[in-house]
């Protein structure tokens, strides 16, 4: 099996651009951008009218499959 090779652009404080992670999660933007839209996926960070994403966030998501965007400090579900 060959993996294939992501690159995306990570911001010095952890923060990605939403291209970026949708790249990272192999998602189409809109696709992120919708997921959004319908309460599901990692929560994303508006700076400045920017959306982003902190890398922790697109880790956990990826590796756990969630499924509901979770505040900080809140647990899924509740």
């Amino acid at each position: 099996m060959k993996l294939e090779e992501v690159r995306v652009r990570i911001l010095p404080d952890g923060r990605v651009p939403r291209a970026d992670a949708a790249r990272f999660l192999g998602l189409a933007n809109a696709t992120l951008a919708a997921y959004v839209v319908r309460g599901i996926g990692p929560m994303p960070r508006k700076v400045g009218g920017r959306v982003f994403y902190y890398l922790r966030d697109l880790e956990a998501f990826r590796d756990s499959g969630a499924r509901e965007a979770v505040e900080p400090g809140r647990k899924a579900g509740a």
